[in-house]
């Protein structure tokens, strides 16, 4: 039992230590702040906009893309069977703007299917895929294609995506989160090689690799995650473009928080499974590391909650001293868990410094991420490996309207 104790308190001090010397090593090595990022040429891009019952802010998205720098896109809405006006709202939109093309599904048939469609009308070789509640930066299409006009093996780049409703102590959280956990976890699988996913919120993708594994798939409820492996599995590279903003909505209450975070973790545990006999090939070693990672992350949250059960347990009935756990308050190992937590969103915060200057004030609130979010990740790790494992191979994904904070 000593062993498992040992394994539920250590593995995330070693995991955040990863993160942090790689997160630290690609900002110094990848993200030098006077990189000439200019353009010789400005190729056509189509920016993708998936939406479902959208009507609250679909304007200000597509009023955010009408500002973009680049010289040179088109913006393809695509309706996957909303029931609100949100197409009524897009077909004034596309009076106003010409570059604004609507293709209008008459069900809903899930973000996968309306991506892919929406790729498929599209004019351009590079598409820049955000959801409907988000602000793109005006610069963030340049920055997407200096990757891929420089390195013909990218196939995607992944943005950075940041939260913008901050009036609740979980909005305030999420801020810091996407900024010293997400964002560092990105920069740290990139030095190691590989990246687990692209956001789903804000990613570019090349046309002509999406074509070669098939566009997206349509039964898999975090379709960003699975583009992902499938891109890689086909050995295309995937970028961390920190550069690239965009401003999203997110959840502030805690019911709309486990709805998000159990679908993230049925996806990521649906590719554990979809892509488990991959794991086989030498020629996919560079995904084992990855693959293996988060693999061992479900184990560690089922040992977590192991260790509270047997707590418990022990607290009404006497158990033999081998399998006995005399605390759950964390003694000298939590508080260096504590430590390296808080020194990891510190390091974090720096880094992203560079993006909003005053992300430091969120630090307080960021105190009580390990309380609060790594209870919850755990739970819904738990919760969402056997949902992914009992379901039925080709059921579609359809859309689910999400919490975004209104």
């Amino acid at each position: 039992m000593q062993v498992i104790y040992n394994f539920v308190f250590y593995y995330p001090l070693f995991m955040a230590f990863v993160f942090m010397i790689g997160g630290i090593i690609y900002h110094v090595l990848r993200e030098p702040k006077n990189r000439d990022m200019r353009l010789s040429e400005f190729p056509f891009a189509s920016i993708l906009v998936p939406c479902h019952n959208e009507a609250r802010c679909i304007r200000d998205t597509i009023s955010y893309l009408r500002k973009q720098e680049y010289p040179n896109y088109e913006i393809i809405v695509i309706d996957d069977g909303s029931r609100d006006e949100t197409l009524n709202i897009l077909r004034e939109l596309s009076t106003q703007d010409s570059r604004l093309r609507i293709v209008e599904l008459a069900t809903n048939q899930g973000k996968g299917m309306a991506l892919t469609m929406g790729a498929l009308v599209a004019r351009g070789e590079y598409l820049i895929c955000i959801d409907a509640d988000a602000l793109l930066d005006p610069c963030a299409i340049q920055y997407f294609m200096w990757h891929f006009l420089n390195f013909p093996r990218v196939g995607a780049v992944t943005g950075n995506p940041r939260v913008r409703n901050r009036t609740s102590i979980v909005g305030k959280i999420q801020v810091g989160e996407f900024s010293s956990i997400v964002g560092m976890i990105k920069r740290a699988q990139r030095i190691l090689g590989k990246v687990y996913t692209v956001s789903g919120v804000i990613a570019a993708f090349r046309k002509r690799a999406l074509f070669s594994v098939g566009f997206w798939s349509t039964d898999m409820v975090t379709e960003d995650i699975d583009i992902s492996w499938k891109l890689q599995l086909k050995f295309w590279d995937i970028r961390y473009e920190p550069r690239a903003l965009c401003w999203i909505l997110m959840p502030e209450t805690m019911k709309g928080l486990w709805n998000q975070r159990l679908r993230w973790a049925q996806g990521g545990s649906e590719v554990l499974r979809k892509y488990f006999h991959s794991m086989f090939s030498w020629q996919q070693r560079r995904i084992w590391l990855l693959y293996i990672e988060y693999g061992v992350s479900i184990y560690w949250a089922y040992m977590l909650f192991m260790t509270y059960g047997i707590y418990l347990i022990g607290l009404l009935i006497k158990l033999p001293t081998s399998m006995m756990v005399r605390s759950i308050v964390p003694g000298w190992t939590g508080i260096i868990l504590a430590i390296a937590c808080l020194v990891q969103m510190a390091i974090g915060l720096i880094i992203d410094s560079r993006f909003e200057p005053k992300i430091y004030k969120m630090y307080f609130w960021l105190i009580w991420y390990p309380l609060i979010y790594w209870i919850l990740n755990a739970a819904v790790t738990i919760f969402g490996f056997p949902l992914a494992m009992m379901k039925k191979r080709g059921t579609p994904a359809v859309w689910d309207s999400p919490d975004r904070g209104f």
